[in-house]
């Protein structure tokens, strides 16, 4: 490609695009803030579907939309579920005890009778995960409204061995945040302040049931940012954020949690509340205990307070939303933004031509930016940076370099916010797209960048005809998203096919089974693909240490053979 050519497409990058939505309310009003924001705030609202409820049941783990259920006893005093094999038969402790009367009447005295809900249809909610694979059976949801009504509530079930569930938005995608038999759920939702912020070192303090987007908005105010961004942001809680690690889509620019956290008030399942909320950027005073906190799941100790680290707001961003010709060309474009955009880069995301085909064809309000001809491969980059001039400069250059060195095929620059907002909605949307089509089984997965599209293609040819598998995902830190779209659940056809498979690949190729979504009841039992034994081991000594009687969030995180 020449250079008078690239100039000529550069040209076509910069036109204006045109966006005319079917569904105008999805896309925010266009306004003077020079912050992009997402055009799908409210994404994975899905449609309500029946639920079944009982003491004794088996359940089909991949089917949402459906469940068999059938009443059995194994064994005298044992209960169990089936969620497919996908974790097995899970058999309910028998040490722990069953709740009564006193127990709710002692509940009662602590939190008030309007924050001791044991209504089922209010319980039908919490008892079910959102995207309803996965449905619990607890008598009884707690709503504490202070770190000591916590702790006086664990202290009291560590006594009685009466297991709980911490839960936040109960967004999760595993299993982690809904009970798996009829474990008391502790919601987080009434512990909502901001405590503080201090505008000089940009640290905030809240308590764990703030919603991640009020933090955001919060922040904005103040002229700075989240480090953390979610398609969930409207639903997720910081609580459950920092108990699952979660990663987000400008984590290639800011960073994991474990790096934006400054310090957390936890309650241990004994009632003890450790206070380790530091709001100071270094602290070398021996062991850093809050990180065994961070990516638990509740199995260690609920989440109460937390202080971040977050980022002033910059008044310079810009979206563009490129083609490429294949996987390979994405991974040189995204060598070469790091080398080329540097600091300014704050997202790159990657999206496969099925993501793409099955987003415009299921997503109401997309629309496809680079309509010319299809594509195999399509990428979103974000930069954020102080001056606006320099960084579209910047950007504009990386892109003619891009195409002289024939890695982009097509693209175009975002003019104004709704057509940002409109890229963004291509991405973000696929979640929602995936639902609308049927039947879908999601797989978190962290691979070397070299070998991450292989297992797409190799799950494609495994599966032929049976199924759409799509890619996509967060290309600047190695996560893929893979999903296996079906019209229809079919453990036998289907799930077989990518189970075990799916994991000895990752594993095969020093990948993670969870980029971001945590394990929860879902891969509790697979862990051994990303961890040795003796790594597993020594979080069971841990978690035994800490929660001996073992009622956080139990049958998760950790195999069942480690602590049942």
């Amino acid at each position: 490609m020449t250079k008078h050519n690239s100039r000529a497409t550069i040209g076509f990058l910069l036109r204006s695009f045109t966006y005319c939505p079917s569904n105008p309310s999805l896309l925010p009003s266009a306004t003077s803030s020079s912050r992009f924001t997402s055009a799908f705030d409210e994404k994975h609202k899905l449609l309500q579907r029946d639920i079944v409820h009982g003491d004794h049941q088996v359940l089909s783990f991949f089917n949402p939309f459906r469940y068999f259920v059938e009443t059995k006893q194994w064994g005298v005093g044992i209960q169990r579920k089936c969620y497919g094999s996908v974790a097995g038969l899970v058999q309910r402790n028998p040490r722990f005890s069953k709740l009564n009367d006193d127990d709710v009447r002692y509940f009662e005295g602590i939190l008030g009778d309007k924050n001791v809900v044991q209504d089922e249809d209010k319980l039908v909610t919490s008892n079910t995960d959102w995207m309803h694979k996965y449905n619990g059976s607890s008598k009884l949801l707690l709503q504490p409204r202070t770190t000591e009504q916590v702790s006086q509530i664990l202290k009291y079930c560590n006594s009685r061995c009466l297991a709980v569930v911490p839960q936040g938005g109960n967004t999760g995608l595993v299993g982690g945040s809904v009970p798996v038999f009829d474990e008391v759920i502790i919601s987080l939702s009434s512990m909502n302040k901001i405590i503080s912020f201090d505008k000089v070192s940009g640290v905030l303090v809240c308590e764990a049931g703030c919603i991640l987007e009020s933090i955001m908005s919060f922040l904005d105010n103040e002229g700075f940012v989240m480090p953390l961004d979610l398609g969930a942001k409207g639903s997720c809680q910081i609580g459950g954020n920092v108990s699952t690690n979660a990663g987000g889509l400008r984590l290639v620019r800011y960073g994991s949690l474990h790096g934006n956290i400054l310090g957390i008030e936890a309650v241990l399942a004994n009632g003890t509340v450790l206070d380790m909320l530091k709001t100071v950027r270094k602290d070398n005073t021996g062991y850093d205990l809050k990180h065994l906190f961070i990516g638990s799941e509740g199995s260690l100790g609920i989440v109460t307070k937390v202080s971040i680290l977050t980022p002033p707001k910059l008044s310079s961003v810009n979206v563009a939303f490129l083609a490429c010709k294949d996987y390979s060309s994405c991974q040189k474009l995204l060598q070469e933004a790091k080398r080329k955009l540097g600091e300014i880069l704050s997202a790159f995301e990657f999206l496969d031509g099925q993501s793409m085909n099955l987003v415009l064809n299921h997503l109401e309000g997309a629309r496809n930016p680079i309509p010319t001809s299809p594509h195999n491969f399509y990428v979103l980059i974000e930069t954020t940076g102080s001056d606006d001039t320099s960084d579209k400069q910047k950007l504009e250059a990386f892109l003619l370099g891009s195409m002289e060195n024939d890695l982009i095929s097509d693209g175009v620059l975002a003019q104004d916010i709704n057509q940002a907002s409109s890229f963004w909605l291509l991405r973000e949307g696929i979640p929602e797209a995936l639902m609308r089509a049927g039947a879908v089984y999601k797989y978190d997965l962290s691979i070397p960048l070299e070998h991450m599209y292989n297992l797409v293609e190799e799950m494609r040819s495994k599966l032929g005809n049976t199924a759409n598998v799509i890619g996509y995902g967060h290309l600047g830190d190695g996560n893929l998203h893979l999903n296996v779209s079906t019209p229809h659940y079919d453990d036998d056809k289907i799930l077989s096919q990518i189970e075990p498979f799916v994991y000895e690949w990752t594993s095969k190729h020093l990948g993670s089974i969870s980029a971001e979504h945590g394990l929860g009841l879902m891969k509790a039992n697979k862990i051994f693909y990303s961890k040795s034994r003796e790594t597993v081991q020594l979080m069971a000594s841990i978690k035994n240490l800490m929660d001996p009687n073992h009622i956080l969030n139990p049958y998760k995180v950790l195999p069942h053979s480690l602590t049942s």
